[in-house]
């Protein structure tokens, strides 16, 4: 076989055979097939999509291009939550502590920044010494010494998505969803969880910017687990302003510790309890989301989910007197607010347009070997349906210079749109696919 066959075949509209997409992954994993090859079949995929069997062909492909871990072995049962990618998405650095603290086993292999949007590791390495980098034997020990692991894909677990997920953010292809559901749930059926909560976002800040093909992909990837033997619930959620108010990276992560305390925004806060209360139903800790959704509230109230963080942060080499003393995190050296000028109701506080421009200040990547600048971001003050006066602070720049922030304040203001009538707030949700 040869890589420019495969292609021109995703190209023509013409069905892969099974040994097709084994045969270009594994060239994936090993690099036999080219950076320049693999970027135009993700295009072409992109263009083209994919039969649903295609889909579940590449997704156990790219699990079985390295090891799949049997986490039955080592616990009970192991959950896993995954975000398919979001402006201010801190979710997973408060949900999974929160589990955790339950007694329900949470084994996480997370991602970087997508385009436009954060990534959990880019985060939680604004904390000096945090580990993301776990060999699958301190994966496993890790996870039966205290039941939780947050780390990023290893070498051995799921390879080839790993190379694939950094050439899509590069290279405008990260937006197919044959594409996100075999990244997805590749690793989540190497990664060994048996039961998975997914967030799928929907909105101007997310891949799926219509409700329509968040419920395709949605129901692919619920599909994908059944026939891979895992129970999976995916949640569609809002993603048409940023969540909660942080975004960035360390501005993020102590974002999350203060939902980790009950403090921080409302809408950051119920949308943990609500993910969370969906992995203790799936995980058999709570016999309905009411009931889970208490047990949530009470790990925080209790500060056993702020305690589970910090033994994960110290059980990966993180400094944990950054969570004592979130002000010893990087401060970026140009903080500016920027203003109302004119009175109304917030109508659009468009996510894709702040993440592009955070990604700009340099918290993101432009290109797989640009450096993070984990202090600068945004502070987001107002949402949509908010009433504003002139004076109000609309938002707040964390930037490296002056010029920067300048350039951001434009940016952002024009993704900002007004109106002198009153506005719904947006929704948090829009559905279960189960």
């Amino acid at each position: 076989m040869r890589a420019v066959d495969i292609i021109i075949k995703v190209r023509d509209r013409v069905e892969l055979t099974p040994a097709e997409i084994q045969f270009f992954v594994n060239g994936i994993a090993d690099g036999s097939i080219p950076d320049y090859q693999v970027a135009a079949w993700a295009m072409a995929v992109l263009l083209n999509g994919l039969t649903p069997r295609e889909t579940t062909d590449l997704t156990l492909a790219m699990a079985h291009s390295g090891e799949v871990l049997d986490l039955s072995a080592y616990v009970p049962l192991a959950v896993d939550k995954h975000s398919t990618g979001g402006v201010g998405d801190k979710v997973t650095m408060v949900v999974e502590p929160i589990v955790a603290a339950c007694g329900l086993p949470v084994a996480k292999m997370s991602g970087r920044g997508l385009g436009f949007s954060g990534g959990t590791l880019d985060k939680l390495e604004s904390i000096p010494g945090y580990r993301t980098d776990l060999t699958r034997d301190e994966f496993i020990e890790q996870l039966k010494a205290i039941g939780i692991v947050l780390t990023g894909q290893t070498g051995t677990l799921a390879p080839a998505d790993g190379k694939l997920y950094a050439l899509r953010d590069v290279t405008g292809t990260v937006p197919s969803t044959p594409l996100i559901a075999a990244s997805v749930m590749g690793k989540k059926i190497a990664a060994g969880a048996q039961a998975i909560v997914l967030d799928v976002k929907v909105g101007n800040g997310a891949f799926m910017t219509n409700l329509a093909d968040a419920r395709e992909l949605s129901r692919l990837m619920v599909e994908i687990g059944r026939l891979s033997g895992r129970q999976v619930t995916a949640l569609l959620s809002d993603m048409n302003q940023p969540l909660g108010a942080a975004v960035g990276n360390a501005l993020e992560v102590k974002e999350a510790l203060e939902a980790l305390h009950g403090k921080g925004p409302a809408d950051l806060l119920e949308h943990c309890l609500t993910v969370a209360a969906h992995m203790l139903t799936l995980g058999k800790k709570a016999r309905n989301l009411d009931e889970g959704q208490k047990l949530a509230q009470e790990m925080i109230t209790s500060g056993k989910a702020f305690e589970t963080f910090r033994k994960l942060v110290n059980a990966q080499g993180g400094d944990v007197s950054y969570l004592d003393h979130p002000e010893s995190f990087p401060v970026a050296p140009v903080i500016v607010d920027v203003f109302a000028e004119q009175s109304g109701f917030i109508a659009e506080f468009n996510a894709r347009v702040v993440g592009e421009t955070s990604v700009e200040l340099g918290a993101g990547r432009a290109k797989k070997t640009d450096q993070i600048d984990h202090s600068v971001g945004f502070l987001i003050h107002k949402k949509v349906g908010d009433s504003v006066r002139p004076g109000d602070i609309l938002f707040t720049i964390h930037a490296a210079s002056q010029e920067a922030a300048e350039n951001a304040r434009g940016r952002v203001l024009s993704g900002i749109k007004m109106s002198k009538e009153k506005v719904a707030p947006l929704p948090l949700f829009y559905g279960v696919v189960q």
